[in-house]
């Protein structure tokens, strides 16, 4: 009898320590889930093809703002002459617009054309372009017809020689005005006569 009750009992024993060490099992009937991990947000962007956090690439410091080409308007001729340039010697002084002259940007000066015109120049000796905005009054000397900055004659490479043959195209809205001429040149100074005094 009292076998029989050691033997019952260590039987108890064993089934309660192997209940312990069971890993529980998933419950059969319905119940909540566990919840799957969310997807990380997407990037937003304010355009196609850029992220909110992109830095746009800086802008290089040598590029200066260039005018829009004749505004897009359909160009006519308007003057064809000698172009000069003018630079260092007149940088930061007040031009006839009242502007500050910067020789390192595009920008000329004519005798005529209304202030804040567009004008493409176009060289007659290699065929380069450029596009200037008139701020200020002259050329005076010569034959002459435009006074470019010096990046302006540097971009239609004449910077060596100083002179070029161009033609002035403006855009077909431009009022019409009058070209004017070249300034007459100076008359010779006759040589004075000695007095008959100085003679003596």
């Amino acid at each position: 009898m009292v076998r029989s009750l050691r033997v019952a009992g260590a039987a108890a024993l064993m089934a309660l320590l192997a209940a312990c060490t069971t890993a529980p099992t998933a419950p059969s009937g319905p119940g909540p889930r566990p919840a799957a991990p969310r997807p990380a947000p997407a990037p937003q962007h304010d355009a196609p093809g850029q992220a909110v956090d992109e830095v746009p690439a800086p802008v290089p410091l040598t590029e200066r703002p260039r005018p829009e080409l004749l505004g897009g308007e359909v160009p006519r001729e308007f003057q064809r002459g000698t172009a000069s340039w003018y630079g260092p010697r007149f940088n930061g002084r007040r031009t006839a617009s009242g502007e500050r002259f910067d020789m390192r940007d595009f920008t000329a000066a004519h005798r005529t054309l209304p202030f804040g015109t567009l004008v493409r120049v176009h060289s007659l000796v290699n065929g380069r372009d450029v596009d200037v905005r008139i701020t200020d009054r002259g050329p005076y000397a010569g034959n002459r017809i435009i006074d470019l900055s010096r990046a302006a004659a540097e971009e239609l490479g004449m910077l060596g020689l100083g002179f070029k043959e161009v033609v002035l195209m403006v855009p077909e809205s431009t009022p019409e005005v009058a070209v004017a001429p070249p300034p007459a040149p100076k008359p010779a100074r006759k040589p004075r006569r000695a007095s008959p005094a100085s003679r003596r």
